[in-house]
């Protein structure tokens, strides 16, 4: 008796004496597969101005939309951290490797708060923040492509969020971010553009705070009952623009989240979702004396709607229509545009995903009639990957 209680007291006592470092870290590892085969009425050239999302099927033919490995876990008792890697073969059958997101978040804060730092998604909207696997759509919604850019709107930086004491769910978020990049299309963008919205781009360094991207939102979540659940959402992103020193863009959006259940599910069908995001636009660009342009202030608006129905345990019905309202001239693509979309998606599983997708565009942006769009997705999961939420 008394060697075992020695032996238990070493064994309790062993594992503390170890250096932080040396004890045994595990990471969720998981992979997912995003592919698409299909066509549109048009093709080439024009086929890509109308699929302008970066993650959307753009060629006629097959598409591999997203490749993603991702690595989550705890970093210590005090942090968690994730990275999300991507890879993709583009229109032209380039491959591509990207960081998509690597940061850090806190995991226990006093009086609510939370951090998060490094490179991530800005969290703005309700679309925005997710990655493609997570749509309910093959591909983005064309308000999405124009104010947040074709990959979404992402980049270095940090923010913090406030749970506050209301008697409901209420998050206030602020965030600081990077303003460059070719993913921050409606701000400094990439140094490679040379017009936006039809006035000339020039040179610009981030030179202060005030040349970084600002990000406000405020985030309530509502039951009015045991059947019914409500999110709604405002956000709003202020930061500079590259058509001179005085160049800056203001995007506001609101977004509403509704998911209805009744008493009894199968594993969470029946269900219905109701989705809605609008956003405007507001970029004031500075004179350009040698181009002969005064200041302007150009706006632009843009909105889409979905309604979600899984009818039956694994088969989900949707139906989305989008807008956008064009502030500059064609040569952006930013003319007026309008698309349709039903679709019906089956879940074998969390783990797979077959979705048989049609889409109606209105293409006088083309000078063309009404475009045509079909398109089969075929997504899978491998590894410790969190099941789709419905």
């Amino acid at each position: 008796m008394r060697m075992m209680t020695v032996i238990t007291a070493i064994a309790l006592t062993a594992t503390p004496l170890l250096p932080q470092t040396a004890q045994t870290r595990y990471v969720n590892l998981s992979f997912s597969g995003l592919f698409s085969a299909g066509g549109a009425t048009v093709s080439g050239a024009d086929l890509l101005a109308l699929q302008s999302g970066a993650h959307d099927p753009r060629v006629t033919g097959f598409t591999v939309q997203n490749l993603e490995l991702s690595l989550t876990g705890a970093i210590d008792p005090f942090l968690n951290g994730e990275v999300h890697l991507i890879f993709q073969i583009d229109a032209e059958g380039e491959s591509l490797l990207e960081v998509e997101e690597a940061f850090l978040t806190t995991r226990s804060m006093p009086l609510g708060l939370q951090v998060r730092a490094g490179t991530f998604f800005t969290g703005f909207g309700r679309l925005n923040p997710q990655h493609p696997h997570s749509w309910s759509y093959v591909d983005q919604p064309l308000v999405n492509n124009r104010f947040m850019g074709g990959d979404g709107l992402r980049g270095p930086g940090g923010r913090i969020s406030w749970l506050t004491p209301l008697p409901w769910y209420s998050e206030l978020t602020g965030g600081l971010q990077n303003a460059n990049g070719e993913t921050a299309v409606s701000f400094l963008g990439s140094p490679e553009e040379e017009l936006f919205l039809d006035r000339p781009l020039v040179e610009r360094e981030a030179a202060g705070l005030a040349d970084l991207l600002k990000t406000v939102t405020w985030l309530n979540a509502f039951v009015p009952s045991a059947n019914l659940a409500v999110n709604v959402g405002l956000s709003g992103l202020f930061g500079p623009n590259r058509t001179g020193p005085d160049g800056a863009t203001t995007i506001l959006g609101a977004d509403l989240f509704a998911k209805w259940q009744p008493p009894a599910t199968d594993q969470g069908w029946p269900f219905v979702t109701l989705q809605f995001e609008g956003m405007w636009r507001q970029y004031d660009a500075s004179a350009n004396a040698e181009a002969g342009l005064p200041a302007a202030t150009l706006e632009d608006a843009g909105w889409y709607g979905q309604v979600q129905w899984g009818f039956k345990r694994g088969w989900i019905a949707g139906l989305r229509h989008g807008q956008v309202y064009a502030s500059g001239g064609p040569a952006d693509g930013s003319a007026d545009r309008s698309r349709w979309s039903a679709n019906l998606s089956y879940y074998p599983s969390e783990f797979s995903k077959v979705r048989l997708q049609t889409n109606l565009d209105d293409g006088a942006f083309l000078d063309r009639d009404n475009i045509f769009g079909i398109w089969l997705q075929f997504e899978f999961l491998m590894g410790q990957h969190a099941g789709h939420k419905f």
